[in-house]
């Protein structure tokens, strides 16, 4: 992974038996975004994390769809996580803390996230459970493995709690706009100072 000298942006590469992926990030964008993963869901997903996270976002993945989508998705969270953590840097100045609610029609998703350093994730996002529709269709239960893989790498608290939900596609989207309005708060800087007691984060 670099870093580029003086700014909020990094790229990286990762790539195994099963999969083959690039990420690129600019946390200070505008929200522009060119995700290409061989999943037309997961694409609509992290283009809303992108949009929603005011983050510039290009991820290219080639993986085995042809025995799984998880690799695909999982290995796009450890990447993304890490290019993540590299484009924030030491996170001086950043507010660090942020929590919202985020509707979409008769969904709504809460996300409370913390830059800390610590990665954890509470994952209480229960969806109907079919397959959302598409070619190929997407498991929503892989959401969850993407979002650990992402806060393992980028060092992130995160809780995810659906409020409420009927719809499979709404319940996953307003969990991703949740979680990308939480993390535009969080990243953004309001000072010079490092917002932790212990000196780092």
């Amino acid at each position: 992974m670099s870093n580029a000298a003086g700014s909020r942006r990094a790229t990286g590469q990762r790539s195994t038996a099963e999969t083959s992926i690039s990420v690129e990030v600019d946390v200070d964008g505008t929200g522009t975004t060119d995700c290409v993963t061989g999943l037309p869901f997961f694409d609509h997903m992290l283009d809303q994390l992108g949009r929603h996270g005011g983050f510039d976002l290009r991820v290219e993945a080639a993986g085995d769809l042809a025995i799984d989508a998880h690799h695909t998705v999982e290995d796009t969270g450890i990447l993304l996580g890490g290019v993540l953590a590299e484009a924030l840097g030491d996170k001086r100045g950043v507010r660090r803390f942020s929590s919202i609610r985020v509707p979409l029609d008769e969904a709504v998703v809460e996300a409370v996230l913390d830059l800390s350093g610590r990665p954890y994730l509470h994952y209480e996002v229960s969806p109907p459970g079919e397959r959302i529709l598409g070619d190929p269709p997407f498991d929503p239960q892989l959401m969850e493995e993407f979002w650990r893989a992402f806060v393992t790498s980028a060092g992130i608290t995160l809780h995810l709690t659906m409020v409420r939900g009927r719809n499979t596609h709404h319940v996953v989207e307003a969990s991703v706009k949740a979680a990308a309005r939480a993390l535009r708060d969080a990243v953004r800087v309001e000072g010079t100072e490092l917002p932790s007691t212990k000196g780092t984060l």
